[in-house]
């Protein structure tokens, strides 16, 4: 081999080095669960979430979730969600775990995608539109400020009435803390420009959903009672004063403050979750 034959190699090798990597492709049939990041896709191997039966205080929310998810994942007729409502409540960990029950029932049928309305939400929905595969494309904590405009139509349009809607094979579900999505002002009751189309619009994106479930701040005795379901799974010891005085310190009544209280209790008896 000739110095000019190495040089051009060399000179091959730098070239490559400096092209970009292509992504492998996504194969959607292989995991339960992904996060999708503007055209970068994770995979998730296993998809955590607490079991059905120890989610309590959101009886009614937990059939409805359930039941949508599940009717989705034998390719019937399901809705779009919206859960809005109280923080800490389950809204976010409810759909985990229906969809979780979903694909022990029916084995590979439905996958969890995370992703956001900016992250490239058009190339996601057409990339699944041609797999073979139910998906629940997961929104979560989403809201929008008073000055935006674009993001939130846009997604109006892909729920409904948009040229380029959602496939079939996709449904749509958004945890919010906010039921109208859109953030709203006392301003808007005071706009002199009828205020009514101006309520409209904001609530025109909340209406899209087929399924609309509102999660609240649980009462005392709600949040014992999610208390005594983590705590007797975990094998835990606790007392009702002990329950009540850490969901007083932390200012609220709610699954997730129950949860952190289960971890205090298995943290102090030194045992792992």
């Amino acid at each position: 081999m000739t110095s000019s034959d190495t040089y051009l190699e060399r000179i091959a090798a730098a070239l490559e080095r400096c092209l970009p990597i292509t992504p492998p492709e996504t194969n959607w049939l292989a995991h339960p669960a992904y996060v999708w990041e503007g055209g970068n896709v994770r995979a998730v191997a296993s998809l955590i979430a607490p079991r059905l039966e120890l989610m309590r205080g959101i009886d009614a929310q937990k059939e409805a979730v359930v039941d949508n998810v599940t009717r989705l994942a034998r390719g019937a007729a399901a809705h779009d969600m919206l859960l809005w409502g109280a923080r800490g409540m389950g809204k976010s960990a409810l759909l985990r775990a229906a969809v979780r029950n979903a694909q022990q029932a029916h084995p590979e049928s439905i996958a969890l995608v995370q992703a956001t309305p900016d992250a490239g939400l058009a190339a996601l929905l057409r990339e699944l539109r041609a797999v073979d595969r139910q998906f629940l494309v997961f929104l979560d904590d989403l809201g929008f400020d008073g000055a935006s405009s674009d993001e939130p139509r846009r997604l109006r349009s892909w729920l409904e009435g948009g040229v380029e809607a959602r496939p079939g094979n996709v449904r749509l579900a958004v945890t919010s803390n906010r039921r109208a999505i859109v953030e709203r002002h006392l301003s808007e009751q005071d706009d002199p420009i009828n205020p009514r189309d101006v309520l409209d619009d904001r609530l025109a994106l909340a209406d899209r959903f087929g399924l609309s479930l509102g999660f609240h701040n649980c009462s005392q005795d709600d949040y014992l009672a999610i208390v005594t379901g983590y705590a007797a799974h975990h094998g835990l010891a606790w007392t009702e004063a002990d329950a009540l005085g850490w969901a007083k310190r932390r200012g609220a009544r709610s699954g997730r403050v129950a949860w952190q209280f289960i971890t205090e209790l298995a943290g102090r008896a030194g045992q792992a979750l």
